[in-house]
């Protein structure tokens, strides 16, 4: 059964719950404050706690656990001693590895998808895998927060998205735009500046002659590729 998830209180040791009601955190538990994974599953698995969520934009982030300060001390020296073995060591190295490699086997699956997305005229492959590079550098890293990290989506679908956005960014104004805060404005610029970046990629595809000043090139040749 999912737990509840509280949002901060008005003042500092209290929390709201979903339906606006500020509760007060009791006077023996402490706040685990975020960032170790391992020891926060372990306190909520230990019995009551409120885990904190903040929302910034269309994102959430953990502002921390409150649960017993007993429970968290010992709990925190619990992990503390199974942490310096050397089994844990060698668990956690082999864990390390198979992360790497399914990363770089995504890396490498990813940037296939962008190349057979651009599916560019052959004059043009050479371009083609220097786009697919660009935009695989910038949206694959974990924790990057990009389309290309998510998995509810097909991974021909975040090539799509992936090569769109970086344009959006590379080749376009759209990082110095005056958009007026209209509901749906900024989301009716970004689906113009899509469909200028798909026509400017049909060109590729076509396999005519393109103009030297064409901004994909021209972005590019000055990023390096990044």
């Amino acid at each position: 059964m999912p737990q509840p998830v509280y949002s901060p209180g008005p003042s500092q040791r209290t929390v709201r719950d979903s339906q606006g009601n500020v509760l007060q955190v009791p006077p023996q538990w402490s706040l685990l404050p975020p960032g170790d994974a391992g020891l926060t599953r372990r306190v909520k698995a230990a019995g009551e706690f409120f885990a904190v969520q903040e929302k910034k934009g269309r994102r959430m982030f953990s502002k921390g656990v409150w649960a017993p300060t007993a429970t968290i001390r010992k709990i925190q020296r619990d992990l503390e001693a199974e942490r310096s073995t050397d089994a844990y060591a060698k668990k956690q190295k082999a864990a390390a590895n198979r992360r790497e490699k399914k990363q770089a086997e995504y890396v490498e699956d990813f940037f296939g998808a962008v190349v057979a997305f651009l599916n560019f005229h052959p004059d043009y492959q050479a371009l083609a895998n220097q786009l697919a590079k660009a935009v695989t550098t910038h949206a694959t890293p974990v924790g990057s927060g990009t389309v290309a990290r998510t998995e509810r989506i097909p991974i021909e679908r975040r090539a799509e998205s992936a090569v769109i956005a970086w344009m959006r960014h590379q080749t376009t104004a759209y990082d110095t735009m005056t958009i007026p805060r209209v509901k749906g404005k900024r989301r009716e610029v970004r689906r113009m500046l899509a469909q200028r970046s798909k026509e400017v990629l049909q060109q590729y595809r076509s396999g005519r002659e393109i103009a030297r000043n064409c901004p994909l090139r021209a972005a590019l040749s000055t990023s390096g590729g990044r």
